[in-house]
């Protein structure tokens, strides 16, 4: 069984109803109490990677220095959040304001739909889905904790319960939640790529609590 531990960076106070997608904006790390639990919880033995924008960095680092040791994480581009392209860096009422018909057509259909020199929900779930199906296989058996952000979970999700974009999008992902899915394979899974199920999907740190392999 592997078991991936999606943890969304800290939050961003300072873009509060910005557009801000891919843009490399700061995270506050000030809520230790929250830091602590998660250390108390994530499994040290695990393979750990994050994107390469420094909320995700930031995040982990507080982890660790609230007493969990855990290898270096590693950067991957690919879990990094949707690209808003020219909208982030401003609201949603000012991209309104500036092209409504492009804005318009944009919400008709919002998980599938490209901003300018951006990309869609859809194609987000599409690149976080090749690091997935990579990890899973080059680390069977192994925990997995990604400290990445609040598209990428979804785009997790989508992946591994075989969601649409559409119904993916429905789920809401807060700063420092935890979402635990697992991959099992082997007996009548073997030769068929194995199945996912959800362990925990949006938990606040301090309801997140260790987990055995194999149990629950």
């Amino acid at each position: 069984m592997t078991r991936w531990w999606w943890v969304r960076h800290a939050p961003v106070p300072s873009v509060v109803g910005t557009i801000y997608g891919g843009n490399d904006v700061p995270c506050d790390v000030s809520d230790r109490d929250s830091f602590r639990a998660l250390a108390g919880a994530l499994p040290a033995d695990a393979v750990w990677l994050t994107s390469h924008l420094s909320r995700t960095h930031k995040t982990a680092q507080a982890i660790r220095e609230e007493g969990l040791e855990f290898p270096a994480p590693i950067a991957e581009e690919h879990l990094g959040e949707q690209s808003f392209g020219d909208w982030q860096g401003s609201t949603w009422d000012e991209m309104e304001a500036r092209d409504p018909e492009t804005f318009r057509q944009f919400w008709e259909t919002p998980a599938r739909s490209r901003p300018p020199g951006g990309e869609s929900f859809a194609d987000q779930i599409a690149r976080v889905s090749g690091v997935i199906e990579r990890y899973t296989a080059d680390h069977t058996g192994r925990d997995i904790v990604a400290v990445t952000h609040g598209g990428t979970i979804r785009a997790a999700m989508a992946h591994s319960l075989g969601l649409t974009p559409e119904g993916a999008m429905s789920f809401s992902i807060s700063t420092l939640s935890v979402t635990c899915l697992e991959h099992v394979q082997g007996g009548l899974l073997r030769g068929r790529g194995g199945a996912w199920r959800i362990v925990r999907v949006n938990a606040p740190p301090h309801a997140v609590t260790p987990l055995v392999k194999g149990g629950h």
